[in-house]
């Protein structure tokens, strides 16, 4: 089914300036391509430095513009506003901000040390906000702008083995309602995007064995594999203008499995 799609083309996106977190690998890697097809200018953010420049090269082998990369750890709060400022500098201020990056590290309840659960806030949690306090100003001035914050249905599915995790991106519905509620005079609209288990090349390395497909097979109501693809195609309607009135929300992408 997946190969016979015919999929959106949104002129609203063309020339739209895009900042990506986690943009160099799986569903970022996605999210970046998805919108340079668009006409998008691109910008991102990533700790994995080759995989990021090689996705550049691809994408400007491909007759697309090619996105601007940063070797960026976003732990680094004053890094990723330095890195922000200078981006924007460079294209223009951003209308689109795609809050993706995280990681879904396993690990047991009493096994988590007080430095740990800091660090995987640190990662999955506090960059969201400061990216978003890093955007709103200049979509202040050009009146209106999207952010899409990703969050997990591991959370909705009472996940086990990473309770930080879900913690985090539980904690990513609250943000995005209360950024919502401040931004929308604005015109800034301030959506979630839940993916299911996507089957990204670090999913299918770490964790999809064979319960994995019979778990897959179980719970989801559609039967193809959920691919990086799928979560891009909802975040390219968030960011563009079908989607003008939609904002707070929390749009799942599972294939039905919560």
């Amino acid at each position: 089914m997946s190969g016979n799609l015919q999929l959106a083309q949104y002129g609203s996106l063309k020339g739209k300036r895009v900042f990506i977190t986690g943009g160099g690998t799986g569903i970022g890697e996605s999210l970046v391509a998805a919108f340079a097809e668009q006409g998008a200018k691109v910008a991102f953010v990533d700790i994995q430095k080759d995989a990021s420049e090689a996705l550049c090269i691809k994408l400007k082998q491909a007759g697309l513009e090619a996105p601007l990369f940063r070797h960026c750890d976003i732990t680094d709060i004053p890094a990723l506003q330095k890195t922000m400022q200078e981006l924007a500098a460079e294209i223009g201020d951003f209308d689109v901000l795609v809050n993706n990056a995280a990681n879904d590290q396993r690990h047991n309840l009493e096994e988590v040390t007080l430095d740990y659960w800091n660090e995987r806030i640190a990662i999955n949690q506090r960059p969201m906000f400061f990216t978003s306090q890093a955007v709103v100003p200049g979509m202040k001035k050009k009146g209106g702008g999207s952010i899409i914050n990703v969050s997990s249905i591991s959370w909705h599915i009472k996940g086990a083995g990473y309770p930080a995790y879900t913690t985090t991106k539980a904690a990513v519905i609250g943000l995005t309602r209360g950024l919502a509620r401040d931004l929308g005079p604005h015109n800034i609209r301030v959506n979630t995007v839940t993916p299911g288990w996507v089957m990204t090349e670090r999913q299918l390395a770490l964790w999809v064995d064979e319960q994995a497909e019979k778990d897959i097979k179980q719970n989801q109501c559609l039967p193809d594999k959920l691919l990086p693809m799928h979560i891009a195609r909802m975040v390219l309607f968030l960011a563009s203008d079908d989607s003008v009135m939609c904002t707070s929300q929390e749009f799942i992408v599972d294939a039905g499995w919560s």
